[in-house]
């Protein structure tokens, strides 16, 4: 069959020339959706077996034996924090939408956080005092009473919070009271929290700032103890120490989302992309629910510059699976949600005690306090005094999260005490370990030039900060 076609004018050749050019550039497009698609469920399928190798148990090690380390995570058990990526995140105003999402919370951040404010009475001789918020204070030097134990001389001291031995020559940070107004908070006494908690076993459950609390609490109570009466062991992502002549047992378990994720392996938790599986948390609450008092945090992880976490609904083997990308606070509210309602579902109406210590600050961007806006916490060496002292870095709005959900809670029978330890670990930029702690890497010749690239400004040094955390909790667990 011959087809004849008329002559084509300019016009003509253009408009067709036109017409080719939208189908081909069309075909293109829909090709480049099809290889997108298929890039995503490789990725999925990726996701699935990292998290899968990542939730893998660790072999049990020996009391004496140093955990492995991998190499690319500068610690065993320290949280993966980037300080040069969060200066920068902080200067960039478009990259920090998190710090100001709303009006409620940019108003949060500006008065005193409510968490925590009714720290309940206490009775001295018989007389109940009158009721006092420990949170609202100020930092008194007292090189007497303090520190509340020797830290060179604590067996169970972690090497990346002992600052002293790692050539930390001012020791000032040491010897720091926390002095709340109107009242004066009980001194820490091993022996009689010993005899408090006899025959009973306390977990710490979280993150690295948690593990933090817990080597405090364990130096904190271990030098009244004779030898031969107390061990420690490792075993996976699970910390025992034991007093065997009180029958006691202070844990600390890895969990820094709480729910199942990706990070949950002790010590190799440095990647690259976070994922959560939502409702799922039966896997680590089996290594605590049997305890009598349970001490949760979640905060820190929740925070990487410019990271988004992944929510996994479902599960593969169902075939309803379902991975959804969402901004770090949503997620951190996921996690908090699953947590409570499992709380509910199996821990109600028990006389177990629960807390949740709100978030612990971080002191990287020196302008904050008056400083040159490149310092950090490197070579600071005294309290932020100014009253009321918040760093912008602190997200408020994550606690009052935390405070809403702890809040629904109680109608309900599950009694979880807030242990706001937030304002007075504001004021204390001296209190890091900064570069005075054990090194897991080798540092570059660029990082030895300047130490303020790898300082860490996140932990604290102990004794220190977190000796007042745990006379928070030892005074609401004797005065009961």
């Amino acid at each position: 069959m011959t087809v004849h076609q008329a002559p084509l004018g300019l016009r003509a050749y253009f408009s067709s020339f036109i017409a080719f050019f939208l189908v081909v550039f069309s075909f293109s497009i829909f090709l480049n959706h099809i290889q997108n698609q298929t890039q995503n469920q490789v990725a999925t399928i990726d996701n699935r077996e990292n998290q899968n190798n990542t939730l893998v148990n660790i072999q049990e090690q020996s009391p004496n034996q140093a955990p492995v380390v991998d190499s690319h995570d500068q610690s065993p058990f320290l949280v993966d924090v980037d300080v040069t990526q969060l200066k920068n995140q902080n200067q960039n105003q478009d990259q920090i939408e998190f710090l100001d999402r709303d009006d409620e919370r940019n108003e949060l951040k500006e008065r005193v956080i409510s968490i925590g404010g009714d720290n309940g009475s206490i009775s001295h001789g018989g007389e109940e005092k009158d009721k006092c918020n420990w949170s609202v204070g100020r930092w008194v030097y007292d090189n007497v009473t303090r520190p509340l134990y020797n830290g060179p001389q604590c067996k169970f001291m972690h090497d990346e919070v002992a600052c002293d031995k790692y050539g930390r020559k001012d020791i000032r940070y040491q010897h720091w009271r926390w002095q709340p107004n109107g009242c004066d908070l009980p001194r820490f006494d091993a022996n009689i929290f010993l005899e408090k908690i006899r025959g009973k076993r306390m977990v710490f459950v979280g993150d690295s700032l948690n593990r933090n609390q817990w080597v405090s609490m364990v130096c904190l109570v271990e030098s009244v103890v004779p030898e031969g009466q107390k061990t420690r062991t490792f075993n996976g992502s699970l910390m025992s120490f034991k007093v065997l002549s009180h029958n006691v047992s202070i844990d600390f378990y890895w969990s820094p989302l709480l729910v199942e994720s990706n990070c949950d392996n002790p010590i190799i938790h440095r990647v690259s992309s976070r994922i959560m599986r939502a409702y799922k948390i039966e896997s680590h609450a089996k290594n605590w629910m049997d305890a009598d008092i349970i001490v949760f945090n979640s905060y820190l992880w929740w925070k990487k510059p410019g990271m988004k976490m992944k929510v996994l609904y479902g599960t593969f083997e169902d075939g309803d699976a379902v991975l959804e990308e969402v901004e770090m606070f949503e997620g951190f509210e996921v996690a908090l949600k699953s947590w409570s309602q499992w709380l509910e579902r199996n821990l109600n109406n028990t006389d177990k005690r629960m807390f949740f210590v709100s978030l612990s600050p971080t002191h990287v961007w020196g302008q904050e306090w008056g400083a040159d806006p490149d310092a950090t916490c490197y070579s600071e060496t005294e309290p932020i005094h100014k009253e009321g002292y918040r760093s912008d870095g602190s997200d408020y709005g994550m606690m009052h999260t935390a405070e809403r959900l702890i809040e629904n809670l109680k109608p309900k029978g599950v009694n979880v005490q807030i242990v706001n330890i937030t304002q007075l670990s504001e004021y204390r930029k001296d209190g890091h370990p900064s570069i005075y702690r054990r090194q897991y890497v080798n540092l570059t010749e660029a990082q030895l030039a300047n130490p303020k690239s790898y300082s860490d400004c996140t932990h604290w040094c102990l004794p220190g900060v977190p000796d007042v955390w745990n006379e928070f909790l030892y005074a609401y667990i004797t005065s009961s």
